[in-house]
């Protein structure tokens, strides 16, 4: 099998695991929001939606030099797609389908832990598929360097994200008790990650396409973070709230 293949097979497990994940924290939680069948129906609707446009547009935004290289061919805009972007895309459609259909109180909480370990479990597919992934980081002489195929250690970044997200999906089921407000194991999860992948897209080979100093990708994490400035503090004191 070759590595694109395997990542490909990966991700699709990322997916479905995801999704099984998410029906039973949707179970589990039985959060107000989510009990009509036919509104939840929409929301998870406006979610794959908006993830799927939120990708594409976050690789747009990342690379518009090889995204718009062939424009107005349609072929390369078509050809990438980023985690970050999905994240806020599915965000936004969510938010904008809650307010069409008139449904009130936050469905965050049962997507969290299925985006934390299906984001994970892809990051296996893209650290198998080695250099054509392009997920990997700089050059390094770091001992746990990994060499991808072309001779060169490189900071082995989808190794440090799937660490990232095992140590907070523990973070966020040892301050479950913590989580008072609906919706705040989403919101910290994403602070969380949109702070993460801020600082590690400095040790990868991006282009910085916007003022040569902070990638599309960096951008769209600012965006995000600003997005949950209120947030902050009282996500702030979860982490040392007395359970």
């Amino acid at each position: 099998m070759t590595p694109v293949a395997l990542h490909t097979v990966v991700e699709a497990a990322a997916y479905f695991i995801g999704f099984r994940v998410f029906l039973r924290e949707r179970r589990r939680l039985a959060l107000p929001v989510l009990a009509d069948a036919d509104r939840s129906v929409w929301i998870a609707v406006a979610a794959i939606v908006g993830a799927a446009l939120g990708a594409k547009i976050g690789f747009w935004i990342e690379d518009p030099l090889t995204a718009f290289a062939d424009f107005p061919s349609w072929q390369r805009l078509l050809e990438g797609k980023t985690i970050v972007g999905a994240l806020l895309g599915g965000l936004a459609g969510v938010e904008i389908a809650k307010k069409i259909i008139g449904a009130r109180g936050s469905s965050g909480d049962a997507f969290a832990f299925a985006l934390m370990l299906g984001i994970a479990i892809g990051r296996v597919g893209c650290f198998l598929a080695g250099l054509a992934d392009h997920t990997y980081g700089n050059p390094t002489a770091l001992p746990w360097a990994v060499d991808f195929g072309d001779g060169v250690p490189r900071h082995p970044t989808q190794l440090y994200e799937i660490a990232f997200l095992i140590v907070l999906m523990i973070v966020v089921y040892a301050r479950r008790d913590a989580f008072t407000v609906a919706g705040d194991r989403f919101r910290f999860f994403m602070v969380a990650y949109l702070a993460f992948r801020l600082a590690v897209d400095a040790i990868k080979p991006v282009p910085y396409a916007y003022f040569g100093v902070v990638s599309g990708i960096q951008l769209l994490c600012i965006a995000g973070l600003c997005y949950y400035w209120r947030d902050w503090p009282r996500l702030g004191r979860i982490l040392w709230a007395r359970n």
